[in-house]
């Protein structure tokens, strides 16, 4: 099967957010924001594979458009945590940049889908 690029991204986004909120927890000791920034970095890669057995066009839509909104909130919750210094700059531009890309990814995703029906 041919790889698909916001399946690849999604699960390597989920990988590196799991990684982020063990060393929150560790070592900056944070928990609040850190459980937020887990369940929805991670839930964007589980919606992107859901869309990919989706019942109808209409679900496949839905279900990519929830995850978009995850890859939103995600954003948020990076941004709130690295304005709170527990993210240098470089980490932070460096999960930006992925989560921003999804974003995109997931944009277009959704606008393309829904111009074809």
């Amino acid at each position: 099967m041919k790889d698909n690029i916001i399946i690849s991204k999604t699960e390597s986004f989920a990988d590196r957010i799991v990684k982020v909120y063990k060393y929150l927890k560790t070592v900056k000791n944070e928990y609040r924001m850190s459980d937020q920034l887990l369940r929805c970095g991670t839930s964007i890669g589980a919606l992107v594979k859901e869309s990919q057995f989706a019942q109808s066009t209409a679900d496949f839509i839905n279900k990519n458009y929830i995850a978009l909104k995850e890859a939103n909130e995600a954003s948020y919750w990076i941004d709130r945590l690295h304005n709170g210094d527990y993210f240098t700059d470089a980490e932070f531009k460096s999960l930006s940049k992925d989560v921003n890309e999804i974003i995109a990814i997931l944009i277009s995703i959704v606008k393309t889908t829904k111009e074809k029906i």
